[in-house]
């Protein structure tokens, strides 16, 4: 199995030397007669030759939360499985070649939909996984988490120093009170844009108040709770850089929208 370290990193949509061989080896296995190559090919491109680009998530093991809050605890460890990761949010132009529409409020192709609440995104997945032959989802709040560090346990991908921020994310100090294109800010070290800002984004996962009894195995955590509150990641061009941090979560009604939120899609390695 493919384990998640810093050694490991590769985009395979740009270059086919710095795929990690073992990974592909894996996909052959699964899916005799269609080369790697082939099979992204085939899946980068939405209706219109709208470019979707999917990252290679390899998988491995992370402690997952912080100490910061309490909703952030128990640290805990999780193992993921190798996946695919949206580079960036949904842009705007992805959406409306999908849903036929744009509730966005700060309009722009390459911004980040906005105005969608967790049922709109599930259906976005939907709707894209009919037209792809692929099935996507929203990612769990695990595999957010663990793409978002990229290998690292500091507060921030990048590391701790809060004033870094500007130079990876749009947030309250530096958006100017709206959100702007993805990709304009670092990567991680995954090459995963906007991961810290610009529109939160929403996780698969159930909100619970804190990590006791949540599973260890990066599935979406899926036990019902009193509120249908899910799990949103990641902080916005409005939060404060404390709510960017790679551990930072909180629920939000499943119905509710609005210019703070977005989301980002995921593919099972299959």
């Amino acid at each position: 199995m493919v384990t998640g370290t810093a050694s490991l990193l590769f985009n395979p949509f740009y270059t086919t030397s710095l795929i990690e061989k073992s990974f592909v080896q894996i996909f052959n296995a699964k899916n005799a007669g269609i080369s790697f190559m082939e099979y992204l090919k085939n899946d980068n491109l939405l209706p219109g030759g709208v470019p979707l680009v999917m990252i290679a998530i390899p998988g491995g093991t992370f402690n997952m939360g912080s100490n910061e809050s309490c909703e952030e605890k128990p640290i805990h460890t999780v193992t993921i499985q190798p996946f695919y990761l949206g580079e960036y949010p949904v842009t705007q132009e992805q959406y409306q070649v999908i849903m036929g529409e744009n509730p966005s409020h700060y309009k722009g192709k390459r911004h980040p939909v906005q105005n969608v609440n967790w049922e709109k995104a599930m259906e976005f997945c939907d709707k894209l996984s009919q037209k792809t032959g692929k099935k996507y989802r929203l990612p769990s709040e695990a595999e957010w988490e663990y793409a978002c560090r990229a290998g690292t346990q500091t507060k921030y991908h990048f590391g701790d120093d809060e004033k870094q921020l500007e130079n990876y994310a749009w947030y309250d100090s530096n958006s100017k009170s709206k959100t702007h294109p993805v990709g304009e800010k670092n990567p991680n070290r995954f090459e995963l844009y906007d991961m810290h800002g610009n529109v939160w984004e929403w996780c698969s996962d159930i909100y619970h108040e804190n990590y006791n009894s949540a599973p260890t195995d990066g599935s979406s955590w899926e036990t019902p709770t009193k509120d249908k509150y899910r799990v949103r990641r990641g902080g916005s061009w409005s939060n404060y850089a404390v709510y960017c941090r790679s551990a930072d979560r909180n629920g939000y009604s499943a119905g509710n929208s609005g210019s703070l939120i977005g989301f980002r899609v995921a593919l099972d390695f299959t």
